[in-house]
């Protein structure tokens, strides 16, 4: 995938970056390079390859630390709110800000 220069204007357009011609052709080489590797490595054959749960998995074992997925705090939710100017059916109301 290569882009072209109107490519690269039609990104800075979008980001709100304003390129002199100099850093555009830059940009249009930078980028370009970069897909190539993306490019190269696509086509390295990892259908034999098992994923690895972490990088550092290689060098070592690791073990993920995940917690339990259960609710540690009661609901607090009515206390919570007795400061809120304004609550309607548990939820906070604010002003509106975009018309």
């Amino acid at each position: 995938m290569a882009l072209t220069p109107q490519d690269i204007g039609r990104i800075a357009h979008l980001a709100r970056l304003e390129l002199a011609p100099q850093e555009s052709e830059r940009m249009l080489t930078q980028l370009n390079d970069f897909f190539s590797i993306v490019e190269a490595m696509q086509a390295v054959d990892t259908s034999g390859v098992t994923p690895l749960p972490h990088p550092a998995a290689v060098i070592q074992d690791v073990h993920l630390r995940l917690a339990a997925d259960v609710a540690s705090e009661p609901n607090q939710r009515e206390a919570n709110q007795r400061s809120a100017p304004a609550v309607e059916r548990g939820l906070f109301l604010v002003p509106r800000v975009i018309e």
